[in-house]
């Protein structure tokens, strides 16, 4: 299947096929596992036009193209993942790291250098908090956070303080955010990264973290951002079973990720390459059935006496800034989100101990129904006034629907909720 035809073909029939040909491999209807480390070279001058082809990313070198020579620098099955991510986010090319962690430390330490800033939005993930926060001024980057990623005033703001501190490199915006569900307009900060590059002659990197939507739900190069990172460990992979992050964009960018990767040596192996093409044919299918159970189950939370309050995009007002930013970007609500417990840590404790169906667990996009509380799991690593100023409480709860069948799933939470 050739990306020409792949930009006239919906994301549901690329997730099936796209990025493997069967005459490859003896016909084989589904992509094979090659678990090898290396690759024979079919002679002396092969082994040095290939290794010339992958180092000076030649492209004159007519046959090489699917030409290998160890695995940490590329393998069949990595190059498949790579070329159905781009073709399902709409991008040139694609990077596939071991987790999306790796995925998110590769591409601050590829595009920023000391004396460097970058902006980002509150909140974040607590992995790429502490990158931020830790290890970021370490290398004498310094990060600016901004609290409202929908407000303008508050974006300048932060991108004046980050000039004033050194060359703004990059912008990272996570849309939704993890925990709160709270969303970026991306529009918007491509403006104002296109702005900061006429004031400072270098245009700062736009990124995007989609892990809470996934290419199904969302595409964030097609709203001008340069780089779209996903955890695909969660929707993407979906049966909680690997760990794996992509980045996507242009290539000039993905092959720079690439040449870091080939040196760090954080690609994704290929066992968990072969599962991930197997968890994308059903992607879409799995998408479907839980956003419709997240919709029952937070409609149930909303109406709870004991529930303060439910952060699901579905439910943004009509006439704030947020829905008009949500119906311009999104194709759905997603089916992970928050929601607060009236009262603290004590009642979340219960309530999550009196569970029979739904599991305790972190990480979200599987196939299982997952619950947690953030301010004692994911984001414990998180300091108390960061957590606070992010809007996550004592009784905030992350839920992560899975495809259990819902009146079981609601069933559950009803039990649990007159324990709390």
């Amino acid at each position: 299947m050739s990306r020409e035809l792949a930009a006239d073909l919906h994301p549901e029939t690329l997730t099936i096929g796209f990025g493997y040909d069967p005459a490859t491999a003896l016909g084989s209807a589904k992509p094979p596992l090659y678990l090898t480390s290396t690759y024979v070279y079919q002679s002396a001058q092969q082994a040095k036009d290939i290794h010339r082809a992958f180092f000076e990313r030649s492209t004159d070198i007519p046959g090489l193209d699917a030409a290998f020579i160890y695995s940490r620098l590329n393998h069949p099955n990595l190059a498949m993942v790579e070329r159905r991510l781009a073709a399902l986010d709409r991008a040139e090319d694609a990077a596939v790291f071991a987790s999306g962690m790796a995925a998110i430390s590769g591409l601050m330490l590829c595009f920023l250098s000391p004396g460097d800033t970058l902006l980002f939005n509150r909140p974040t993930y607590s992995g790429t908090d502490w990158m931020l926060h830790d290890h970021l001024p370490r290398l004498g980057i310094q990060a600016f956070g901004f609290g409202d990623a929908l407000d303008e005033a508050a974006i300048r703001a932060a991108a004046e303080q980050a000039m004033a501190a050194g060359p703004v490199g990059l912008i990272m915006l996570e849309t939704p955010a993890n925990p709160t569900g709270v969303i970026a307009d991306i529009a918007l900060a491509v403006q104002v990264a296109d702005e900061i590059g006429e004031r400072q002659g270098r245009r700062p990197i736009v990124s995007v973290d989609n892990t809470f939507l996934g290419p199904f739900l969302q595409s964030p190069l097609n709203l001008g951002a340069d780089l779209c990172i996903t955890s695909l460990t969660k929707y993407c992979a979906g049966h909680s079973d690997l760990l794996a992050g992509g980045v996507s964009g242009a290539k000039r960018l993905i092959d720079r990720l690439k040449q870091q990767r080939t040196f760090f040596g954080s690609m994704l192996n290929a066992h968990d390459c072969w599962l991930l093409l197997r968890s994308f044919e059903t992607l879409h299918l799995r998408t479907e059935r839980a956003c419709q159970n997240a919709l029952a189950l937070a409609t149930y939370l909303r109406e709870h006496p004991k529930v303060g309050s439910v952060t699901y995009l579905g439910f943004l007002q009509s006439d704030g800034p947020g829905r008009a930013v949500f119906e311009r970007q999104c194709r759905g609500a997603g089916s992970t989100f928050s929601f607060e417990i009236k009262g603290g840590e004590a009642e979340c404790f219960r309530f999550l101990d009196a569970l029979k169906v739904l599991l305790m667990a972190v990480s979200l996009g599987g196939a299982e129904t997952l619950i947690c509380h953030s301010a004692t799991t994911t984001h414990f690593s998180v300091p108390a006034e960061r957590r606070r100023q992010a809007g996550i409480g004592d009784g905030t709860m992350r839920l992560s629907v899975g495809l259990e069948h819902v009146d079981d799933l609601i069933g559950d939470l009803a039990q649990a909720l007159e324990a709390a």
